[in-house]
């Protein structure tokens, strides 16, 4: 079948009311402009003559009633079909509090929005004939209340049921958590395993077997684009954090019945308020960066000591942001040659060690 569409997605979008914002000094999402940078990104898809919308996850700052409601609201008002699943912040709790809704009650937000059934958290729809989107939930509550990245064996016994009997089908898939590393070591580093799915082997199987190539995930709050064995994980940054991007893509079939997947980025440069959000948001995130860069050396695989991490964090400041932007390229000449060496390899770059840049910009040829 010959097939050709064109889609969006935008990650991460943490809406938060003003009434809902609560502040902490150490976070790294700029919610006061999510809304506003949501209206500047709809504004531009308008003019894209869209066939459909992903959101995978984290849909609100921390599940509040109120934004999910504004949220429903606004995407009901779009032209084209729009399909989600929830982040870890949309269902931060097994029950609703006083806070926050319950991991139950995300469907009856979005029963517009794939959740025709809402008694169930992960849904398959038909996108275009011979298209199919298959969404997962990815957030899972253990014995003791905490929040797990994984897919339980009930959503994995009726996932393996939908490829079998949409084989003929394009399908994509949409999760929150990633299923392909996207950074050096990612699953076995106490910082970047929270970001990938516990068992994102298994699915990862499943989808082979099926001939699956295309999967779109979020959480990690970074532009990239991740191959593993026949799978892309494509990730989208997040609406609230530097670089505020969004992504176009374009499915297109050519005369010899040859299928490619053409990825564009776009980033919000200002909004109202925000004149200068780029450069503003890149310092927010810097501004807080420390923390989080003396726990990157001094955990595995550095294992550097205080006064060391210590010595290097500064010259650190901007390497989240940076990797957050894409097709990154990290030079630290002054650094220890193991330290070096191991920043080094979060560089866009091939197996050959050249420049790779497919973060941003891509035609990704499908098999």
């Amino acid at each position: 079948m010959s097939l050709n569409f064109r889609f969006a997605v935008i990650s991460d979008l943490h809406i938060a009311l003003p009434q809902t914002i609560w502040n902490h000094p150490s976070r790294f999402h700029l919610v006061e402009v999510s809304i506003p940078v949501l209206e500047n990104i709809l504004d531009r898809l308008s003019e894209c003559e869209l066939d459909f919308l992903l959101l995978p996850g984290d849909l609100t700052q921390h599940g509040e009633p109120a934004n999910h409601t504004w949220l429903a609201e606004r995407l009901a008002q779009l032209p084209y079909p729009t399909y989600v699943i929830p982040g870890n912040h949309d269902v931060p709790s097994l029950q609703a509090n006083h806070t926050s809704i319950g991991l139950a009650d995300f469907p009856h937000y979005y029963r517009s929005f794939g959740y025709d059934n809402p008694k169930q958290l992960y849904y398959t729809c038909q996108l275009l004939p011979g298209v199919r989107l298959i969404a997962l939930n990815s957030n899972q509550f253990n014995a003791q209340d905490k929040q797990l990245g994984c897919l339980d064996d009930e959503q994995l016994v009726w996932l393996q049921q939908v490829l079998e009997t949409h084989q003929n089908d394009l399908i994509l898939v949409m999760i929150h958590h990633n299923v392909v590393e996207h950074l050096p070591g990612q699953a076995r580093h106490p910082i970047g395993q929270r970001y990938m799915l516990d068992n994102a082997p298994t699915l990862l199987q499943l989808l082979r077997n099926a001939g699956v190539q295309l999967v779109f995930t979020g959480h990690l709050h970074v532009q990239d684009v991740a191959y593993s064995k026949g799978v892309y994980d494509i990730t989208t940054g997040s609406l609230v954090s530097y670089p505020h991007p969004y992504r176009v893509l374009e499915l297109q079939t050519d005369d010899r019945g040859q299928r490619s997947l053409q990825i564009t980025s776009g980033r919000v440069e200002s909004v109202p308020g925000w004149e200068t959000l780029q450069q503003t948001s890149r310092d927010f995130m810097g501004d807080r960066s420390q923390p989080f860069m003396l726990q990157l050396l001094m955990q595995p695989a550095l294992k550097l000591s205080q006064a060391e991490a210590e010595a290097l964090a500064p010259s650190l400041r901007y390497f989240w942001a940076d990797l957050a932007n894409g097709d990154a390229t990290f030079t630290f000449p002054e650094f220890p040659n193991a330290a070096r060496r191991h920043f080094e390899r979060f560089s866009a770059i091939d197996a050959e060690g050249q420049p790779q840049s497919i973060d941003n910009a891509v035609t990704l040829r499908l098999s």
